[in-house]
C-alpha cells in the first residue's frame, strides 16, 4: 500500500516566506495546500512545486474570508482526513503610527490577518491536525511583539497576541501529538520589511530561503519540542519566561 503523502497548509504562500517554506517542504515530498490571495502568484508556485516533482493544491482566499476557512478545514477532511502540517504565516504590517492615530479600519484589519484568522484556522484545523498522530504547527511571529518600539503598535500588539494564542494551543495538545512552534525570522529581505524600512538596502538581508531551511526540522514528524520560540537572527531556541 502506498504511504500516504504528508499534506502541508501555508497561509501566505505566494510569496516571501510563505512561498520559500512550501517549497522547502514540496522537496521534502510534501502535498502543498497553498493559501494566499493572489491567484496568478499561487500558480507561480505550483509551477515551481511541479518542477520540483511535487503536487499542490491552490487556494485563493483572503484569510478574512473565515466563511471560507472554516470549509477549508471541511474540504482537507474530505479529500485526506487529516492535517500533518500548518503553517500560520500570513500576515500584514499595517499603519506605523501614534496608537492614537491610528484608523479603527486599519487596526481591525491587523487583527483579523495577525490573530483572528489564525484562530479560526485552529479552530477549523485541530481535529484534522489530531487525526495526523504527528501534527506539527509552526506560526510566524516577529521579534517587534516584544519590543514595544513607538509607531509600531498594530502590528507589535497583534504578533504579541498570536505568540500568547500559540503557546496557549501547544498546553492544550501537547498530549494529543501535536506540537506548536512560533519562529521569529527577524529582518529578511521581503515585501513587508522593505515596506517597513524603504531606505534599507535588501541584499544586506538574509533571503526568506534561508529562515525556511531552518523551519523544516521544525516541521519534521520527529519534532518533539513544543511551546518553544525559534529565535533565526541568533539561530537559538528560546523559552517564554519572564526575567528573573
Amino acid at each position: 500500500m502506498e504511504a500516504s503523502p504528508i499534506i502541508a497548509l501555508v497561509t501566505g504562500a505566494s510569496r516571501g516566506v510563505g512561498r520559500a517554506i512550501s517549497l522547502e517542504l514540496a522537496r521534502q515530498g510534501a502535498h502543498i495546500v497553498a493559501l494566499a490571495r493572489t491567484q496568478g502568484a499561487l500558480e507561480e508556485l505550483d509551477d515551481e512545486i511541479r518542477a520540483l516533482g511535487g503536487q499542490a493544491t491552490l487556494v485563493p482566499c483572503d484569510v478574512t474570508d473565515f466563511d471560507a476557512l472554516d470549509r477549508l478545514g471541511a474540504a482537507l477532511f474530505e479529500r485526506w482526513g487529516k492535517l500533518d502540517v500548518f503553517v500560520g504565516n500570513a500576515g500584514v504590517l499595517g499603519p506605523l503610527s501614534p496608537l492614537a492615530h491610528v484608523d479603527v479600519k486599519d487596526w481591525n484589519r491587523v487583527v483579523a490577518v495577525n490573530v483572528t484568522a489564525n484562530w479560526r484556522l485552529i479552530r477549523s484545523l485541530d481535529p484534522l491536525l489530531r487525526a495526523s498522530g504527528a501534527g506539527r504547527v509552526l506560526f510566524v511571529t516577529s521579534g517587534a511583539a516584544h519590543k514595544a518600539k513607538p509607531f509600531w503598535g498594530p502590528y507589535a500588539i497583534s504578533k504579541a497576541a498570536l505568540d500568547a494564542m500559540a503557546r496557549t494551543y501547544a498546553a492544550e495538545v501537547k498530549d494529543d501529538g501535536v506540537t506548536v512552534m512560533i519562529a521569529n525570522p527577524g529582518p529578511l529581505r521581503t515585501r513587508m520589511r522593505a515596506q517597513a524600512m524603504p531606505g534599507e538596502d535588501p541584499m544586506t538581508l538574509p533571503a526568506p530561503e534561508d529562515f525556511a531551511k531552518k523551519c523544516l526540522p521544525l516541521l519534521a514528524p520527529e519534532w518533539r519540542e513544543t511551546g518553544r520560540l525559534y529565535d533565526f537572527p541568533t539561530d537559538r531556541l528560546m523559552d517564554f519566561r519572564p526575567p528573573a
